[in-house]
């Protein structure tokens, strides 16, 4: 098992962080590169065990919402499938990854703004944990400024 994890302070309101990604499907809303996303079998966004079925940058993937708390702004997902490592970034062969991923959000009362904190726990084979790890840890910042630039266009 590894983590990657990220944190910082977004210049919103947690309400507003909140409407954005407390809805399961809204993904393509907040995450550049996403370009489509569906909830299966009509369920709704906030349900736990509602599976999102995504592409983000030409790859589908899908996840299933393990929890989702209103009251302490967190959700957390899980993949359906072990995750496959990008083809492009690897020099040889890595095994693909079971994971599941947290979104945490704490009101910082001081400006009235967010602290975010991103996690995201995978399972890989001993030998590519660390090349996961170092994935992961490029990706989460990247989709937490994606939420940050997001937030300025509904504000603007």
């Amino acid at each position: 098992m590894t983590t990657a994890c990220y944190s910082t302070v977004l210049d919103h309101p947690i309400e507003a962080v909140w409407s954005l990604i407390r809805d399961f499907n809204n993904y393509p809303a907040y995450i550049e590169g996403v370009s489509e996303s569906a909830i299966e079998d009509d369920r709704r966004g906030d349900e736990v065990g509602a599976i999102r079925r995504f592409c983000y940058l030409g790859n589908w993937v899908r996840q299933r919402l393990a929890v989702h708390s209103d009251d302490d702004h967190l959700l957390t997902y899980a993949g359906i499938e072990p995750l496959p490592f990008p083809t492009g970034d690897a020099q040889g062969a890595v095994s693909p990854t079971p994971y599941e991923g947290t979104m945490q959000l704490t009101r910082i009362t001081d400006g009235n703004r967010t602290f975010i904190e991103w996690s995201v726990a995978l399972d890989p084979a001993p030998q590519d944990a660390e090349r996961w790890r170092t994935l992961f840890q490029s990706w989460i910042p990247e989709w937490t400024n994606s939420l940050a630039r997001a937030l300025a266009r509904r504000a603007g």
